[in-house]
């Protein structure tokens, strides 16, 4: 790879910014195959510390598998001892914008709230800010916290030297411009955040 460690400290600020956890009406965690254990002890964690009263998983069926990925990490939260009614299912999504155009309606409807004060986002790492962005486009109303799940082995610092972890954040470096082009997300004000 032929990149000055200047440009990649700034590209890991840019994908991968650093972001507070915080008490909030309701976690949200994007669906994923990747990394489930550590998604699954981080959002355990966090509900145990009361940071929220329930967890909207969202994720379908992807990648060509039968089983939604909800459904997939909430059968592991259950065994942890999470119980089922602080988790909240959307099964459809597959894709980022579904995730959130799919449990902001799920949200409004299961809790019977027109608005959601404040969510705590779980997710990848690598793929935060996507996730911020596509939030303020879609569901910008409610004040975000979110917690960064880092399931590579490597620490963040050091996402370069990492095959996957190098391989997923250039793509998510590359994919944000065409998805800002055309309209997908809207860029965020991370002190807002």
């Amino acid at each position: 790879m032929n990149i000055k460690l200047e440009d990649l400290l700034v590209i890991a600020d840019y994908i991968m910014p650093q972001t507070t956890e915080g008490k909030a009406d309701l976690g949200l965690m994007f669906g994923t195959r990747h990394g489930v254990e550590e998604f699954c002890d981080a959002a355990f964690a966090l509900w145990q510390r009361g940071m929220f009263p329930k967890l909207m998983i969202s994720g379908g069926a992807t990648a060509g598998q039968a089983e939604p990925e909800a459904d997939i990490i909430a059968g592991r939260l259950l065994e942890m001892g999470m119980p089922a009614e602080a988790l909240i299912l959307e099964k459809a999504a597959t894709n980022t914008g579904e995730n959130v155009i799919f449990s902001r309606r799920l949200a409004e409807e299961a809790l019977k709230k027109d608005s959601i004060e404040s969510l705590l986002v779980i997710g990848k790492v690598c793929s935060m800010r996507r996730y911020l962005m596509t939030l303020e486009r879609h569901w910008p109303q409610p004040r975000r916290f979110a917690c960064a799940v880092n399931y590579f082995g490597v620490e963040r610092e050091r996402w370069h030297e990492h095959d996957e972890f190098r391989r997923r954040v250039l793509a998510e470096f590359t994919k944000i411009p065409a998805y800002l082009k055309q309209g997908f997300l809207r860029e965020i004000d991370l002190g807002a955040v």
